[in-house]
């Protein structure tokens, strides 16, 4: 069920019997030369309104621009300071809580809004209002991942190139993917920019010239079209877990 599709009085229905929602995340920021600044959120949405789709939970409208300063460099990369961000996710989600939801899923394909969710989640959980989780969808499946690619890479790499391919082929430019492999790097330790167990680097450009890392070349909307099917099989089953998990177990222990 998708909210902003739904009338007020039947989603009154949903709220009555249920008390779960997917909430899809990414941001809107570069991903090299072959792929659109949608990347993340395309993926976040793609995963959330399936599995929505496949439980009959409520998935929310999606929160397109993530905290992603470090790739302003590039082109049409927009961010919101990190606690702007983590405020509004924060609001956004109590607005559920009014409504009678106890039990949040982030659906987040941006590893920039990583530890901001798990902040606000803290938030939520040690004010007992109701229990939020992160949920991204790559490190749900991660030795299909590693099977499927040689260097995945971790930003505009093939995993990435490859989901793009399998749920918005029009959108990628499969004709500069040698481009993105060798204008990259395969990896950040290829970047030379860790140094002495610190990392030096803080934004995209410090690593890689044309923002993007791994060998595109080995996409294929097959590959992205086998991983889309593992990791929505990975957030079925979670949203089935915290369904059937009773609220008192899901929050914070009692001081010892």
């Amino acid at each position: 069920m998708y909210l902003a599709d739904e009338n007020w009085p039947d989603l009154g229905d949903y709220f009555e019997t249920e008390s779960l929602a997917l909430v899809p995340l990414g941001s809107t920021e570069q991903h090299g030369p072959h792929l659109p600044l949608a990347t993340d959120h395309l993926i976040g949405e793609a995963f959330a309104r399936e599995a929505a789709d496949r439980t009959g939970y409520l998935c929310t409208p999606t929160i397109n621009v993530g905290v992603s300063p470090h790739h302003r460099q590039f082109n049409g990369t927009m961010w919101v300071d990190a606690p702007v961000f983590r405020d509004y996710v924060e609001s956004f989600t109590r607005n559920l809580a009014y409504h009678g939801i106890d039990r949040v899923i982030y659906v987040n394909a941006h590893g920039g809004n990583v530890e901001h969710l798990r902040e606000v989640g803290r938030r939520l959980r040690d004010d007992e209002l109701l229990y939020a989780i992160e949920w991204m969808w790559d490190e749900s499946i991660p030795d299909l991942v590693d099977d499927l690619f040689e260097q995945n890479g971790p930003h505009g790499g093939p995993k990435e190139t490859a989901m793009i391919q399998h749920l918005r082929s029009e959108l990628v430019h499969d004709d500069r993917l040698e481009d993105a492999r060798d204008g990259g790097i395969p990896s950040v330790e290829a970047a030379e920019t860790k140094k002495y167990g610190s990392r030096t680097f803080y934004d995209a450009a410090d690593n890689t010239g044309n923002g993007v890392l791994g060998d595109q070349t080995d996409a294929t909307a097959e590959k992205g079209a086998e991983m889309f099917e593992a990791a929505t099989e990975q957030l079925v089953r979670l949203c089935e877990w915290l369904d059937a998990q009773a609220f008192d177990d899901l929050l914070p222990e009692p001081h010892v």
